[in-house]
């Protein structure tokens, strides 16, 4: 059976890194190769994946997990269509609406291929693959025993493509609104000068979230994965705009994710030199 990747960035490794076993054999594209990134090439040889000189090479695979970021999606996978064939099943992992999945798998479904939506609903690492999982889709119902043989820890979410992005897109607003506000929260908190006051009170009204160790995780998250977060609740923001709902919270909330990221600051175990590095760099 050959395995291949649409992109090859941490989710991409981590599944590779999971399924690595006798039997398959992994074959992968990333746009970076055209630019000869040879970091790039380096991940794939390491972790054993044939790179594909073009994004036709993966015409060769029977699965292909489109993992790219969430604003190239669907531009990502335009390219491979034409060289897509009937049997071949592409699993879309990417983080983006439930309108973005319906109007790739209905593409590709065009091609001849089938179509999954993928939903990871939790970090990659440590369990890789075996991270929890929701499909959906016309196939996910045999798609699934399939999954488990693998090792995937997965559960069908609808038949129709949108349903397991829907429950993503819908819990990200959560998760990463509560790092954006806790973020936000201590920042401000630091400049107006009460940071000791402002954590002791949210300490004492929360204290279930074990502070302050909580909050350097958020600022841990936002810093190292600001940017891919940020796209991926721009796509949260259309799935609210999509119901009639609030997508400019979600956008508010990818404007603190995308400054988070870009910072480049590196956080520490102590939350307030952490606060106070961050602080200093917005403020520039």
């Amino acid at each position: 059976m050959r395995i291949g990747f649409l992109g090859y960035g941490e989710a991409a490794r981590a599944f590779h890194e999971g399924l690595g076993r006798d039997g398959l054999v992994f074959i992968a594209y990333d746009l970076k190769l055209a630019d000869a990134d040879t970091a790039m090439r380096q991940a794939m040889a390491e972790r054993g994946a044939e790179s594909c000189a073009s994004i036709a090479g993966l015409a060769e695979a029977d699965w292909i997990f489109s993992a790219v970021t969430a604003d190239q999606s669907l531009l990502a996978l335009e390219p491979l269509l034409s060289h897509l064939r009937q049997g071949q099943i592409i699993i879309d992992i990417n983080s983006v609406s439930p309108d973005r999945k319906r109007a790739t798998a209905e593409l590709v479904e065009a091609a001849g291929a089938s179509y999954l939506d993928m939903a990871v609903m939790a970090p990659v690492h440590p369990r890789k693959h075996k991270t929890p999982v929701l499909i959906a889709g016309a196939i996910a119902g045999r798609m699934l025993p399939q999954l488990a043989e693998l090792g995937f820890s997965g559960s069908v979410a609808g038949d129709r493509p949108g349903a397991a992005a829907a429950i993503k897109m819908v819990r990200s607003l959560f998760v990463k609104g509560l790092e954006a506000l806790t973020v936000e929260t201590l920042l401000a908190a630091e400049a107006s000068g009460c940071f000791d006051e402002i954590l002791s009170s949210i300490s004492a009204s929360y204290p279930g979230l074990d502070w302050p160790r909580f909050a350097n995780y958020q600022f841990e998250r936002t810093t190292r994965h600001g940017r891919r977060r940020a796209a991926e609740m721009r796509e949260s923001a259309a799935t609210l705009d999509a119901l009639g709902l609030q997508g400019a919270l979600a956008n508010a909330i990818a404007d603190v994710q995308e400054r988070m990221g870009a910072s480049g600051f590196p956080t520490g175990d102590d939350l307030k030199t952490t606060v106070r590095a961050a602080l200093r760099w917005r403020l520039i």
